[in-house]
């Protein structure tokens, strides 16, 4: 009864946390509300089999100290990786759990079989896929489009392999068998799962972490079948939900559907997209800060480049010294801007930027012809004009940022290459651009100087 009582607990815990994450005003207290409901779910799963306290103490010091030295050491341009690398431990904790279950009592009924299979299944491709992901998102592995030779004809046989290992061993038969099967579909899982992200790139990569994380939740719920913890169900079911219900708005951001992702992916040089024709005009910095003293409305669309330079503090600092000079200060964010979903968001809230100034695209596009300057800082693919412009790009039709019709932009870069989908950006040409070449903090910072040095 205790036990029961302790999960409805964590499980309401977990639903008011998940509450609160969606409002920046309340998202820090969500995330201690939902890591207060996995304490107690942990900790009376523990107790109820028997686990002494001393140990129970041990565990949560060392992990709690794992963790932490995690949180204050990871950088926030690394921050992606460690959520790919946390939704493949989910999804290898679940198919460990579930092979040891069986191992402990290989003799049970179909249905109890069948929740073994999902959590080994889900559970071995959210972990060697979200491995996979680390290593593009890390550049351990080539963030473009990979296929291996005769790629679907790889993955259509490990899929069927897997399928019939799982067939197999859903029927009780003997041990043996079924312990031959379980291995076959290890095996088969742990390959599907590289070669279903291998040729994934490109913009592509948020969706995939989103849906990374859902199969990993997924995996979960079908272990917490297997142990009969009503928690683990609970608690999985809520992060397979939430993940699937974000993955989906991230294509519906991209104009494209989950399909398209998985089977089509973009490719790191596209065939289709034109070659860019024109010249760049780069500009000083002292008539960048005479454009912007004079503006009376600015949009800021950050990007990945932004997260590489550690230029958010500054960027905030640069939107203060606009504000004291009369100007309205927007921060315009793309859905699948950086890394993983809400990247951008989770840069900004970092350095103290107020949520009521983020906008999205579709609130600031109407407008954009009446924005004096935008400021497109290490972003490129989500205000790629070929987008709308470009039948032949791989871009074609995703709805985008569109900077290029503000009066003036600047683009904060290092260089002229492209964004991570590899594709040609036409807005580094047009003739209201001007390229502010360099690191985005020195360049940022030179610019708040100039403010105050007025």
């Amino acid at each position: 009864m205790a036990l029961e009582l302790a999960y409805v607990v964590a499980a309401v815990l977990f639903i008011l946390g998940i509450k609160m994450l969606g409002r920046a005003e309340t998202a820090r207290r969500g995330n201690v509300v939902s890591a207060g409901g996995m304490l107690v779910a942990v900790v009376a799963t523990l107790v109820s089999g028997g686990m002494a306290w001393t140990w129970i103490v041990v565990g949560l010091v060392v992990g709690g100290a794992v963790g932490t030295v995690a949180a204050r050491t990871v950088q926030m341009t690394a921050m992606p990786e460690l959520v790919a690398l946390l939704n493949g431990s989910g999804g290898l904790a679940s198919m460990l759990v579930a092979t040891a279950e069986w191992w402990g009592q290989p003799v049970g009924s179909p249905l109890r079989n069948v929740a073994i299979v999902l959590a080994i299944w889900v559970g071995s491709i959210a972990a060697s896929g979200s491995v996979m992901a680390w290593g593009k998102l890390a550049g351990r592995v080539p963030g473009r489009s990979v296929r291996l030779p005769a790629h679907a004809f790889v993955s259509v046989a490990l899929f069927v392999a897997s399928l019939a290992a799982a067939v197999v061993f859903v029927w009780p038969l003997p041990s043996g068998l079924m312990a031959l099967a379980l291995g076959v579909l290890v095996v088969t899982a742990l390959v599907l799962g590289v070669t279903q992200v291998l040729p994934i790139g490109g913009a592509d990569m948020p969706i995939v972490v989103s849906l990374l994380n859902a199969s990993s939740g997924l995996a979960a719920s079908m272990a917490g079948f297997v142990l009969d913890n009503s928690a683990l169900v609970v608690a999985g079911s809520l992060v397979g939900a939430s993940g699937f219900i974000l993955t989906d708005i991230m294509c519906r951001s991209m104009n494209r559907s989950l399909a398209n992702v998985l089977f089509g992916g973009l490719s790191a040089a596209p065939s289709g997209s034109a070659k860019v024709e024109g010249d760049v005009q780069p500009i000083g910095m002292e008539d960048a800060y005479y454009i912007l003293e004079a503006a009376a409305n600015v949009v800021v669309v950050p990007g990945y480049g932004m997260a590489v330079a550690q230029a958010q503090h500054a960027v905030r600092e640069l939107a203060e010294q606009l504000e004291a000079n009369g100007a309205e200060v927007r921060y315009a964010i793309h859905p699948v801007a950086g890394r993983m979903p809400g990247h951008m968001n989770v840069l900004l809230a970092e350095a103290n930027v107020a949520y009521e100034q983020l906008v999205e695209p579709d609130d600031v596009n109407p407008t954009m012809d009446t924005v004096d300057v935008a400021i497109v800082i290490g972003a490129n693919d989500v205000v790629n004009p070929a987008a709308r412009e470009d039948a032949g790009s791989p871009l074609y039709g995703m709805p985008i940022l569109n900077v290029d019709e503000a009066r003036t932009t600047f683009v904060l870069k290092r260089s002229m290459n492209p964004g991570f989908s590899g594709v040609q950006n036409p807005l580094f040409v047009k003739p209201n651009t001007r390229m502010l070449f360099g690191d985005a903090k020195e360049t940022v910072t030179a610019l708040v100087s100039e403010f105050k040095n007025a």
